[in-house]
C-alpha cells in the first residue's frame, strides 16, 4: 500500500508540473474574473460531485476572501439551494438542473464556470449551451479534449490527466491561482491585468 501511495503522490506531482503549460490561459481568465466583478457583473458555478465541491470552492474564495481582507465579490454556485435542484430535477430533468438556474438568473457581462472531469455530464453541457444563449461568458474546468462541453466554452481548462482524482486536485490548484489574481486585484495589489500597483506584503 506504501507503494501504491507513493506511486500516487508521483502522479500528482507530475500532472501539477504539466499546469505550468496552462498559466497563460489561468491568467486570462483571471484578467476576465477581475473585468467582470469591475464592470458589475457576477460568477455562477457549477458542477456535480467533487466537482460540485470544487465549485462551491469557487465562489466561496469569492463572496468570502482568499488571503486578504477586501470587499466581498457576487459570486454564486448552482449546486447549493436544495428546494431548486430537486424541484427542476422532479419537474423537469437532472440534466435540467443548472440550465434552468443559468436561464433564469445569467446575463451579458457574467461569467458562468462549469466544473466537470469528463466533459460528458449533460447537466454541465446543458448548463454552459444555457449560458450561451444568455451571452454569458463561459469557463469550462475539464480534463484531456474536453468532451461534449467544450463546443460552449469560451475558455477550457483542461488538465492533461485521464484519472479523477488528479484531474480534481489540479482544478483546486488552478481555482487557487484565479482566487490570488481576484484577491489581490480586490485588494487593490494589482490591476484587472495582473500589473503591480502596490508592493504585496507578508
Amino acid at each position: 500500500m506504501r507503494e501504491l501511495l507513493a506511486r500516487q503522490l508521483g502522479d500528482h506531482i507530475e500532472t501539477a508540473r504539466s499546469v505550468e503549460a496552462l498559466l497563460p490561459l489561468v491568467c486570462d481568465i483571471g484578467e476576465l474574473l477581475c473585468r467582470t466583478f469591475a464592470q458589475g457583473g457576477r460568477l455562477y458555478t457549477f458542477g456535480n460531485g467533487g466537482s460540485a465541491a470544487d465549485a462551491q470552492h469557487l465562489a466561496a474564495e469569492m463572496v468570502g476572501r482568499y488571503k486578504r481582507d477586501r470587499r466581498p465579490l457576487p459570486a454564486v454556485a448552482l449546486t447549493v439551494d436544495p428546494s431548486v435542484v430537486t424541484c427542476v430535477a422532479n419537474d423537469y430533468s437532472y440534466d435540467d438542473v443548472f440550465a434552468r438556474q443559468v436561464s433564469a438568473l445569467a446575463r451579458s457581462g457574467d461569467v458562468v464556470a462549469g466544473f466537470t472531469t469528463s466533459g460528458r455530464s449533460p447537466n454541465i453541457v446543458r448548463g454552459l449551451a444555457a449560458a450561451r444563449d444568455a451571452r454569458a461568458t463561459t469557463v469550462l474546468f475539464a480534463a484531456g479534449g474536453g468532451g461534449d462541453a467544450l463546443q460552449y466554452a469560451d475558455y477550457a481548462v483542461l488538465v492533461p490527466s485521464l484519472t479523477t482524482p488528479r484531474t480534481q486536485e489540479m482544478h483546486q490548484l488552478i481555482l487557487h491561482l484565479l482566487s490570488e489574481w481576484v484577491d489581490a486585484w480586490a485588494a487593490g495589489e494589482v490591476d484587472e491585468s495582473g500589473n503591480v500597483i502596490q508592493a504585496v506584503t507578508g
